[in-house]
């Protein structure tokens, strides 16, 4: 198996599924500009396109890339996803639109033949020195499994990128159930292949659990992401040496659907109560198609 380097970490990991089919290769430098080439996988489908997740990934890849600064630890990344990418080479251009003496702010473009799927902000920051509080609880859950049992959403009929992701549930009732359970979720998550959590592993599982509104609807009704944004709120790695099997615990909640729009938000936290990322998105759930 090939070897990587972990834009955060700088040190050497295998290559799996996760870190092929969110490479970049960088085609051209020109000023503040850089346009990479990516492939989008077949293997990271959900719903009518790509997971947003694992576009999510693919683009700050790209922008680390652009930063080549690893002691600027991504702070923030915000996408809106304008149509739904087949899968196929890509572009993602990233723009340096400011570079301070402690934080960065970028922009990137997603385009597939010649035409813009997807937009991207991002802020990369050197850590400060202030005051550090969390008021954000863990919530009391059983901890992880000894097995990790990847890919077991698949024999529900999940769509494929379920096969990448580990998930042992832990928050919330049975989605399609019809009732009126509350629109949470949650469990402890991880990548399917042993792989050290980072930025981009944090950046696809702030997208990785069923959409909140499962809960109370009676099918998987398409619900596409609008836009999502991402607060990373610890720079990875956390440790010299992480360990490739942790799994953090995902939990979102939802609150409003209002003329098929609804909100969800997001904390993932490591197994020792740090919060490591924090999200908000905006999705749109679609009626069934009939006939």
């Amino acid at each position: 198996m090939a070897e990587a380097v972990s834009p955060q970490a700088g040190t050497a990991l295998a290559l799996g599924e996760f870190d092929r089919d969110t490479a970049v290769s960088l085609e051209e430098s020109s000023g503040a500009a850089r346009r990479f080439a990516a492939v989008v996988s077949p293997e990271w489908r959900a719903g009518r396109g790509p997971h947003g997740g694992y576009l999510a990934a693919m683009l700050l890849r790209a922008l680390v890339e652009a930063v080549d600064d690893p002691g600027r630890a991504p702070r923030s990344l915000t996408i809106h996803y304008l149509r739904a990418p087949e899968p196929g080479p890509v572009t993602i251009t990233t723009v340096l639109e400011r570079a301070g003496r402690s934080l960065s702010t970028l922009t990137a473009r997603l385009e597939q033949d010649g035409r813009l799927m997807a937009i991207a902000l991002s802020a990369f920051s050197v850590p400060w020195s202030a005051p550090e509080v969390s008021e954000i609880e863990m919530p009391r859950v059983a901890g992880p499994d000894p097995e990790r049992n990847p890919g077991t959403l698949i024999k529900h009929g999940a769509p494929p990128f379920a096969r990448h992701i580990v998930l042992q549930p832990r928050i919330g009732g049975m989605p399609f159930a019809g009732s009126q359970q509350r629109m949470e979720l949650g469990g402890w998550l991880g990548l399917a292949e042993p792989r050290p959590i980072d930025a981009l592993a944090l950046a696809f599982f702030s997208d990785a659990l069923i959409p909140a509104p499962f809960m109370l609807t009676a099918e998987p009704n398409p619900a596409p992401t609008i836009d999502l944004t991402v607060h990373f709120r610890t720079a990875m790695p956390r440790v010299a040496d992480p360990d490739p099997n942790e799994l953090c615990l995902a939990r979102i909640r939802g609150g409003v659907i209002y003329e098929g729009f609804f909100e969800e938000d997001g904390v993932i936290w490591a197994a020792d109560g740090t919060v490591l990322a924090q999200s908000r998105q905006l999705g749109l759930l679609l009626p069934q198609k009939t006939g």
